[in-house]
């Protein structure tokens, strides 16, 4: 039996796939003192080698650097070949969620690949953030591919004085 190559995102994650493991576990029950061998079967899912597309029906997830100063929250992620408008980033006080899709040429889909590393398809990560960030003053650059958003943080300590004004 061939021993199948596993994805990017496996070796990555070392995420494994359910369908290359055995259909089945063996395991012994003991039952009103009688042991019984049981074999229990996952459900089965769609093999990815099953279907050519399989790429698209799944979701990757960036990878992130997120850091913070004094003054702000820092995420920087890879989004090259994504048009910027494209994006899609929803900020709130404690949370970002960004979202994509890189579009594969479609003349390569029949090629024979020696390597097949980079990810196609529609893309997304949250990110609880450490403290609450100000979001209208949110900020986010795309340069070369390198996405950097700068949220800053809400201070909690401020204070500012208010004048009453007159009503005359």
């Amino acid at each position: 039996m061939r021993k199948r190559k596993k994805s990017f995102f496996e070796r990555l994650t070392g995420a494994v796939n359910t369908n290359s493991v055995d259909d089945g576990v063996e395991m012994e029950v003991e039952s009103d003192g009688e042991t019984k061998n049981i074999r229990i079967h996952p459900e089965k899912e769609t093999s990815t080698e099953d279907s050519d597309d399989w790429l698209e029906k799944e979701e990757g997830q960036l990878t992130v650097d997120v850091y913070q100063n004094p003054d702000e929250v820092v995420i920087r992620t890879m989004v090259a070949g994504v048009r910027p408008d494209t994006l899609d980033i929803q900020i709130s006080r404690d949370m970002v969620t960004i979202r994509g899709t890189r579009q594969s040429s479609s003349e390569d889909k029949n090629d024979d690949y020696l390597y097949r590393e980079l990810y196609w398809g529609t893309f997304s990560r949250t990110i609880l953030l450490p403290t609450e960030v100000d979001v209208e003053e949110a900020d986010a650059v795309e340069e070369h591919g390198l996405l950097t958003l700068r949220l800053p943080k809400i201070d909690k300590e401020r204070k500012t004085k208010l004048r009453v004004k007159s009503s005359k």
